[in-house]
């Protein structure tokens, strides 16, 4: 499938997975530890793509001077991804979706601090329209009442936004020889090699051995099409296509996640969680544009 319409369709269907991955983690944690949901979901996308790349018939030649910056990578990517399933412990799914969504603000504030990088009129108003949507969303609209205690999860999930915004700025600096399909393979790898020793314990495979029908399928849905498969089209069609024309679609991102929420965890939908996506979507317009 080598169309454009075949190409915009792939990567929509990246940005779907990637929405619903909020309730597939919700799914697993009724059984499993977060530490056991982010290593099960790596060693399940490590194996998918090396099965691709021997597929592809990938060079795994070994660049040492590369793993210093992948360990590097993977270091921040995988606090990232525990923090963020150990905040779907206290929040919502639909409320999650929103707030990843504000990585575009942190992105744009470290380009600024530390390579800076000009921050136009539309980046400002952009960064302060997305902080007073999120607030309204973390506050239900009473500005005044947020509660660092109450709302943990909610700023465990803008931490882990703000560590993605970390990751991209690193990533956007580090120089790497590894095409994009081995460059996430080896980063993979090293996130699942260094959460290891604090996962594997009796309490963690006696919760795998004893998984649901339900459990293995929100866990085999992370490793396969949301660590593996959409990462493989995003890889893709970063390299076929205008990054500015793929990174548009992450727009779409919450409401799948706000849409799967309802439609899968009964989670309920307010006027006013709308209302603040609307407002911080607009923000994150603003701030790419810029």
């Amino acid at each position: 499938m080598k169309s454009r319409a075949g190409k915009y369709f792939l990567i929509l269907l990246a940005v779907i997975f990637w929405g619903s991955s909020f309730i597939a983690v919700k799914i697993a944690l009724r059984e499993l530890a977060p530490t056991t949901i982010v290593l099960f979901r790596l060693i399940i996308a490590v194996i998918f793509l090396a099965s691709i790349s021997f597929y592809t018939k990938q060079d795994f030649s070994l660049n040492i001077k590369n793993h210093g910056s992948i360990f590097f990578l993977a270091l921040i990517s995988v606090f990232h991804l525990w923090i963020q399933v150990k905040a779907l412990e206290f929040t919502t799914a639909s409320a999650s979706g929103w707030i990843v969504g504000t990585a575009p603000i942190f992105i744009a504030l470290l380009g600024a601090i530390f390579f800076k990088e000009k921050l136009t009129i539309f980046k400002v108003t952009g960064i302060l329209l997305a902080m007073l949507g999120l607030m309204l969303l973390i506050t239900n609209g009473n500005l005044l009442s947020i509660n660092l205690i109450k709302n943990k999860g909610d700023l465990m999930m803008l931490s882990s936004a703000f560590i993605w915004g970390v990751y991209s700025i690193a990533n956007k600096k580090i120089a790497l020889s590894y095409p994009p399909l081995m460059m996430i393979f080896y980063l993979f790898l090293m996130m699942a090699i260094m959460i290891t020793p604090f996962t594997i314990n009796g309490a963690a495979l006696e919760s795998i051995q004893n998984l649901s029908l339900n459990g293995w399928a929100a866990v085999l849905f992370l490793g396969l099409l949301c660590s593996g498969a959409a990462y493989v089209i995003w890889a893709s069609a970063l390299r076929d296509m205008d990054s500015a024309k793929v990174g548009a679609f992450l727009y779409l991102e919450p409401l799948f996640t706000v849409f799967a929420a309802w439609a899968i965890l009964n989670e309920q939908i307010t006027l006013l969680m709308l209302l603040s996506g609307m407002i911080i979507l607009l923000g994150i317009y603003l701030v790419n544009r810029g």
